[in-house]
């Protein structure tokens, strides 16, 4: 037990006043029950299925760069997080490592993460089309194959590609190159959208087929129609400003998955709830919430911390997880 420190008394007198909440808005989402359970030690985990292995922890972290100049010293850093405290990684889109295969070591992290847990490719499905169509395959599943992956993400973003100067057009419903690529390959398929999340026909769609998980990608967190628009110099381009305030969040999302669970026989896997996810609070209601096997993603937070000393990326995860653990301990969603 720590020792008591003599002057805790007088910090209380020195914060109590500070320390009000009256005006406060509680967290509505939860019942606390602090009678119910003793405080958990760090060692204890909360270990989940994902395919073929097992999380420490329901938590994911989310694609966000490769082919960039800090993208090595960030997915190291990510990987090591990941094989320390038993996460899963999902990579930024990895279409650069077909025309310049210099930048695989962005991207290769397998041995950093180690052969137990996920690590996925990503891809987006304007590259996937044009593969398909062009008789192209082996550059999927190269991707896949150099880099030791367990599957491949598939990010669909038509309003991004749209937004970006140099965007792909699709010429055929994802859906149905999904199809194509799930007929075609072996591997395991996430599926995901990139900020604004999907509507209950597309998740329709998407729950019918033989993923591994849909990754939501939900309104509320980084939003990179929004963020294309931002680079583009067209005249007018600050037009198209409302579709990047159309999407769906991800308690929203939750709530469309559940009900067509609830209505008819569904294929996919898992759910990997992302977009807007703060922290481990927002994560821990959310899969709560589902009625489908569920973990949660985060992005933004942990590339904040990512892009300098492993170290301090080191605290943030250890921080998250002691409330994660805090909030199975006492908290009940409502």
């Amino acid at each position: 037990m720590p020792k008591k420190n003599p002057d805790r008394k007088s910090d209380h007198i020195e914060l109590a006043f500070r320390s009000q909440t009256e005006g406060a808005l509680a967290d509505e989402r939860y019942y606390y029950e602090p009678a119910l359970s003793g405080h958990p030690p760090f060692e204890q985990v909360m270990p989940i299925a994902f395919g073929n292995k097992t999380l420490s922890y329901p938590l994911w972290i989310s694609s966000m760069t490769g082919g960039t100049r800090k993208a090595r010293h960030i997915n190291t850093n990510l990987a090591r997080a990941c094989r320390e405290f038993g996460l899963g990684l999902g990579l930024g889109s990895c279409r650069k490592l077909i025309d310049h295969p210099e930048t695989l070591s962005d991207f290769d992290m397998r041995e950093v993460i180690g052969s137990a847990l996920p690590l996925f490719a990503n891809l987006g499905i304007a590259q996937i089309e044009t593969w398909l169509e062009n008789g192209q395959e082996k550059c999927i599943q190269s991707i896949v194959d150099q880099l030791q992956a367990d599957g491949l993400i598939v990010h669909l973003n038509p309003f991004q590609e749209f937004m970006q100067p140099e965007g792909d057009r699709y010429r055929n419903p994802p859906v149905d190159t999904i199809k194509i690529l799930l007929d075609r390959f072996e591997f395991p398929v996430i599926v995901k959208e990139v900020g604004q999340g999907m509507g209950p026909a597309s998740l329709e769609a998407l729950l019918g087929l033989p993923l591994l998980a849909i990754e939501f990608g939900a309104f509320g967190g980084t939003n990179f129609s929004l963020l294309e628009l931002q680079r583009h110099k067209a005249i007018h381009a600050e037009e198209l400003l409302p579709l990047t305030r159309v999407g769906h969040t991800a308690a929203e999302m939750v709530r469309f998955c559940n009900d067509i669970a609830s209505q008819r026989p569904i294929a996919c896997s898992n759910l990997i709830i992302s977009g807007g996810v703060r922290h481990f609070l927002d994560g821990y209601a959310l899969i709560r919430q589902s009625s489908l096997p569920a973990i949660y993603g985060q992005a933004s937070g942990f590339l904040a911390h990512a892009q300098g000393d492993y170290e301090a990326l080191r605290q943030y995860v250890k921080t998250q997880l002691r409330g994660l653990q805090l909030a199975q301990a006492f908290l009940k969603v409502r």
